[in-house]
């Protein structure tokens, strides 16, 4: 196995235990759109799945959300940025994506019956959408969740190390096109 496959696995391997350890420093994701007026905007979102055999990464939202609108308005290219910062490695990755935002099937009802009763369900309950202002706001949630997956497939992956004995820079997604660059 070459360096850029042993980097790359790695890579995957800390992708996969971000997902399923709570305070792995790549579980927060800063997700970077552009808005339908071609603005930029940016927000963190919770890695919550990795299958590294589709290079896919999953994360859920409320469907009344910016995010849904920035990643909907171009259907047929919907891609955006995720970037992830592993202060203990060093580590910056940059993930180009293209997404897929699902509101209701298996995909949907599955992981919501999961949630549902924990804490994090009221993310999705509120009858107000995010952002919106709370004054005049009534108690009562929603009588359905406003709760939608977002798919992230991989795209283009730039790996970056920033160390004091020299920064490091890859490219390695896609693997055919796995590279060296210059920091």
């Amino acid at each position: 196995m070459d360096e850029l496959s042993a980097l790359a696995a790695r890579v995957w391997g800390e992708l996969a235990q971000a997902v399923s350890t709570r305070g792995h420093p790549w579980r927060t994701a800063t997700l970077a759109t552009v808005s339908p007026e071609g603005l930029p905007d940016a927000r963190t979102v919770v890695l919550r799945e990795w299958d590294e055999r589709e290079q896919t990464l999953v994360f859920f939202t409320d469907a009344r959300s910016p995010k849904v609108q920035h990643l909907q308005h171009l259907q047929h290219q919907a891609q955006a940025v995720l970037v992830l910062w592993h202060p203990g490695l060093g580590w910056q990755l940059r993930m180009t994506v293209r997404t897929e935002v699902t509101f209701e099937g298996l995909a949907v009802t599955s992981r919501w019956a999961r949630l549902k009763m924990s804490p994090a369900a009221q993310d999705y309950l509120s009858p107000l959408a995010p952002g919106e202002s709370l004054q005049g706001l009534s108690p009562a949630g929603a009588s359905r969740p406003h709760f939608a997956v977002v798919h992230a497939r991989v795209l283009a992956l730039d790996w970056l190390s920033l160390n004091p004995e020299g920064h490091r820079r890859a490219r390695l997604c896609p693997p055919e096109r796995a590279a060296w660059l210059q920091p």
